[in-house]
């Protein structure tokens, strides 16, 4: 009898748990659905300016079947469940990307209308394309959420205008990037230390600047296509925080020195 209680218990309780992973799941998608696009008034909206693109690599965004529901694979949420697969947990940090997505989003450089483009390219091959004026989630449940409908449903779409946010596209990613470019790498073995500011500030101004950064947990990107990989520090650096050194010597060559807020 005792073990019939305990197994109609589990089988409850069980079954009020899937009852919140789908209640979940649809405000999740109610948030996905609603999220508008929020517009940014540029510093000059002509195409003489010299723009900024980022391109993080190996980013671990991977959707995995964990019990009934799929979900964005994360080692210290998963790790059993990776183990159990033969995985290393430590490979699976989605948080360094959604950090360093705010961290470009949130810059100054995007809130001037200096950024042309975001790019993502996950560990599995996915190449995502992120719109600048996207209103990304600010905490990362809602992130992981909104990451696991864009790999489910290949896209996310502004509401009320249609306007993908969001998509997956094809690879190669040099598809997207200008011909005329400055295609810069961050690398921490990268035996040239460099001040950023020093290392922008000669560009050719009718060229565009992009740079690439690894958004995984250890390891370094290796890249046919960009042309010159430095180092900014003889320490080691989360990709939110190079981002932000990046970011801060670009206003210094652009001379954003107004309030972002200005620009809203």
């Amino acid at each position: 009898m005792n073990g019939q209680k305990r197994e109609k218990k589990d089988e409850e309780k069980y079954d009020s748990e899937e009852e919140k992973l789908v209640e979940t799941s649809k405000k999740l998608k109610t948030v996905v659905d609603d999220m508008p696009g929020i517009p940014i008034a540029p510093l000059d909206t002509g195409n003489n300016k010299q723009s900024v693109i980022f391109v993080l690599e190996n980013a671990s965004l991977e959707l995995g079947k964990v019990g009934k529901t799929y979900q964005l694979l994360r080692s210290d949420e998963h790790a059993t469940f990776l183990r159990n697969k033969n995985r290393n947990p430590a490979d699976y940090r989605p948080d360094i990307a959604f950090q360093a997505i705010q961290t470009i989003l949130d810059s100054r450089v995007n809130k001037t209308g200096r950024l042309k483009a975001l790019y993502v390219s996950t560990q599995q091959g996915d190449l995502i394309e992120i719109k600048p004026h996207v209103h990304m989630p600010r905490t990362y449940k809602s992130f992981a959420g909104l990451m696991a409908q864009l790999l489910h449903k290949h896209h996310i779409n502004a509401a009320g205008s249609g306007e993908r946010l969001l998509q997956k596209i094809k690879n190669p990613v040099t598809k997207y990037l200008p011909s005329n470019s400055r295609k810069i790498g961050l690398s921490h073995s990268s035996e040239k230390l460099v001040d950023m500011h020093n290392c922008i500030a000669n560009i050719n101004e009718e060229m565009d600047i992009v740079f690439v950064l690894g958004a995984m947990a250890y390891g370094k990107i290796d890249k046919d296509y960009v042309e010159d990989y430095v180092s900014i520090s003889e320490c080691n650096l989360s990709a939110a925080y190079a981002i932000s050194m990046i970011t801060n010597a670009v206003e210094r060559k652009f001379k954003i020195i107004r309030s972002a807020q200005a620009f809203w």
